[in-house]
């Protein structure tokens, strides 16, 4: 079973566009309620899981206030193996124009005040960060992006900062100078959690606007981003994110055909091999 997470625009998106919707709820896990989760059925005739990570109706839960643990635990408990997320981060290069797609390979972690991991207070966890994100989802990204003549770049170091602020200039030099090149809040700490629960995940950037300091934009009170996203490239942004039930679905058809392979789902192997945990992972925590 494979789960997408949707960004930025997921709530704007009507669910009926990747499919049947068979039913839809919330989980009840030991850290809290999920999201609500959609379970639907493509018109190729697969399933697949949905949750929408800021909200139902509109952008409700900013980034750090976000409960990841019981989203991630919930996608797992409802069978899940493969996450692929979406996210809508700024440019830190100008060849990263707003409107375009981003497979990232690497991240670096500027959140200060989130849970990271399920296993607290317990010698687990100790994981093992590269690859950051699964090679098998990032090749199925790139193969139906090329496939589509979407514009996108292969391969960036995605900054997480904590929010729900956006950034100063002086911290975008600085994420330049360490290598960043797209800034966003919410890949930190889905990606980690995953992979305690070794599940493979994979994401999916659109460039919404330049970084701060990037151009030179002034400020435009009442309006997204102010003034930081002029109308034209807004256009090319909204665009963008109409296309990811058509991106999503093309993905998931290439996973579900292929066995796993990565090594997703061993990243917890040593332990099992310790005996600190067994096959049932609802057992771990």
């Amino acid at each position: 079973m494979i789960m997408v997470i949707g960004g930025s625009g997921a709530y704007f998106l009507d669910k009926e566009s990747f499919g049947k919707v068979l039913w839809k709820k919330r989980i009840d896990t030991p850290f809290g309620i999920s999201n609500p989760v959609y379970r639907i059925r493509s018109l190729a005739g697969f399933e697949f899981l949905f949750l929408s990570r800021h909200g139902e109706k509109d952008y409700e839960v900013t980034a750090p206030f976000v409960n990841y643990r019981a989203n991630i635990y919930a996608a797992r408990k409802c069978g899940a193996e493969r996450i692929i997320a979406w996210t809508g981060p700024g440019s830190m290069r100008e060849e990263f124009q707003p409107g375009d797609y981003v497979i990232p390979d690497d991240l670096i972690d500027f959140t200060r005040n989130r849970t990271y991991t399920f296993f607290e207070n317990k010698g687990l966890g100790f994981i093992r960060q590269n690859p950051v994100f699964c090679p098998e989802i990032r090749e199925a990204l790139k193969s139906v992006l090329t496939d589509r003549g979407f514009r996108f770049h292969y391969g960036g170091t995605y900054v997480c900062t904590e929010g729900p602020r956006l950034e100063t200039p002086a911290e975008i030099k600085m994420f330049r100078k360490l290598g960043g090149d797209l800034v966003g809040m919410t890949l930190v700490p889905e990606v980690f959690l995953a992979k305690e629960l070794e599940m493979c995940y994979g994401a999916i950037c659109y460039v919404t606007n330049y970084a701060e300091g990037i151009r030179p934009y002034g400020f435009k009170p009442g309006v997204l981003f102010e003034g930081m996203l002029p109308e034209e490239q807004k256009k090319l942004v909204d665009d963008a994110v109409k296309k990811f039930p058509e991106i999503m679905l093309s993905i998931m058809e290439i996973l579900y055909s292929k066995e796993r392979r990565c090594v997703c789902g061993k990243t917890m192997e040593r332990y099992r091999r310790k005996g600190l945990i067994g096959d049932r992972w609802e057992t771990w925590f």
